[in-house]
């Protein structure tokens, strides 16, 4: 069978991989997206569409401007499948001390909370347009079996189950934390293993959100309440009363919660109104429960020759400040941002030569490392034996209390959060 020459493949068809296959179309490069999961067609998309998701991203300014770029976010918008947030806040149970983030007389967008699905049906949408498939060639359904180096002018050849075989001068692994292309290529990954899980559900609350994503640090880990979209006319005529939860607890802990749940469904529900302090009211209902173990993980590596990792790939951080695919995104902008300014300086020669892989993985892996610490030192400080140390406890309430009396400090908080 004969091998198919392309300039770049993408493997892994989540978020960041499709924006990046996008944008790359977008400057009429050619690219092979391989995606593991069957192709949906418009009825599958929509009877997805029709199910509430209690996962969600928080997506900052800076994703936002790069889905617009890529003509997604234009479809989010339409589809009012989308919940604007304009104030944060953060408080911990057991001191002083709050943060508010965000102007509440004059409201400000801070961010967007997105489903998964929605934002992937924009994208996958986008992929139809006529002057995008003309340089995007999506291959979906099949997984990759074997990763081929050819040397550093041929770069790379990708064996799919089906018996196809793909080349490419530039392989980009967007595949996620399992990432097969960060294993087959020898990169070496670190792990932390925070001991925790999170219980991740939708629940109906008594009172509204108001535009508001609230975070409260409890001593057994962070409770996150986050605005999502009304669905159903129901929903829509009492609008934003669904938030989407993540409440992350050590293992043993929430095995205990999601066993108390199978047993009766309304153990949970009393159990999560009351660590949320009731702040948005009683818990009216529960849905799509979930878990998930946490862990933070870096790959020691961003590159190689012909070959560069990005989003959950890369690297991995604690859901604590949902910043996980926002960084995914900032390294989808690095990328090409460093592809066609080399590619342009050389008179379209050079495309995807390890210099400047390198000076991309220069720019996003010190910064990416920085958060997944920053993360990691936060669940330290506020979940854990060493959290309810009396001393510890003093020092961060009079920390957030401080921080909270300095305006220019919290409206840098909030830039950076906002990834502008």
């Amino acid at each position: 069978m004969a091998t198919t020459v392309t300039e770049t493949l993408i493997i892994g068809g989540g978020i960041v991989g499709a924006t990046l296959a996008l944008k790359l179309a977008q400057q009429k490069q050619k690219v092979t997206l391989i995606d593991a999961r069957p192709k949906l067609n418009d009825a599958d998309w929509q009877q997805r569409l029709q199910q509430r998701d209690a996962r969600v991203y928080a997506l900052s300014l800076a994703s936002i401007e790069l889905l617009k770029q890529v003509g997604a976010w234009q479809i989010i918008s339409q589809s009012k499948r989308k919940a604007d947030y304009t104030q944060m806040q953060v408080w911990q149970q057991d001191g002083k001390g709050e943060l508010n983030f965000g102007d509440a007389k004059v409201p400000q967008l801070l961010g967007s909370m997105v489903e998964p699905f929605v934002i992937e049906q924009a994208l996958y949408q986008k992929m139809t347009d006529e002057n995008i498939a003309k340089y995007l060639t999506l291959i979906a359904g099949h997984k990759v079996k074997m990763l081929d180096w050819l040397g550093a002018k041929q770069g790379y050849e990708v064996h799919l189950d089906n018996g196809v075989k793909l080349q490419g001068k530039l392989l980009i692994g967007a595949d996620g934390r399992g990432s097969m292309v960060r294993r087959e290529s020898g990169i070496k990954l670190d792990t932390l293993d925070y001991n925790q899980t999170a219980i991740c559900c939708a629940i109906k609350t008594q009172k509204p959100h108001r535009a508001t994503a609230r975070q409260l640090m409890l001593p057994t880990g962070t409770l996150a309440l986050l605005p999502l979209a009304d669905v159903t006319e129901e929903d829509k005529a009492n609008a934003q009363h669904w938030q989407s939860v993540v409440w992350s607890l050590p293992r043993n802990r929430a095995l205990e919660l999601l066993q108390l749940n199978d047993e009766n469904p309304d153990n949970l529900r009393r159990e999560l109104a009351a660590a949320s302090q009731y702040a948005l009211g009683d818990i009216e209902q529960l849905e799509s429960i979930a878990s998930f173990p946490l862990t933070a993980q870096q790959a020691e590596h961003y590159v190689k020759e012909n070959l560069v990792l990005i989003g959950d790939a890369a690297h991995g951080v604690h859901p604590l400040a949902g910043q996980g695919l926002n960084l995914g995104m900032l390294d989808v902008a690095a990328l090409v941002n460093a592809l066609f300014e080399d590619y342009q300086r050389s008179g379209g020669r050079c495309w995807g030569e390890l210099a400047t892989l390198r000076r991309y993985e220069r720019t996003r892996r010190p910064h990416n490392s920085m958060m997944m610490h920053s993360f990691s030192l936060m669940n330290w400080l506020f979940a854990g034996d060493f959290a309810t140390l009396r001393p510890v406890q003093q020092l961060r309430s009079e920390g957030m209390y401080q921080v909270s009396k300095i305006k220019p400090l919290m409206r840098f908080f909030t830039q950076k959060a906002s990834g502008v």
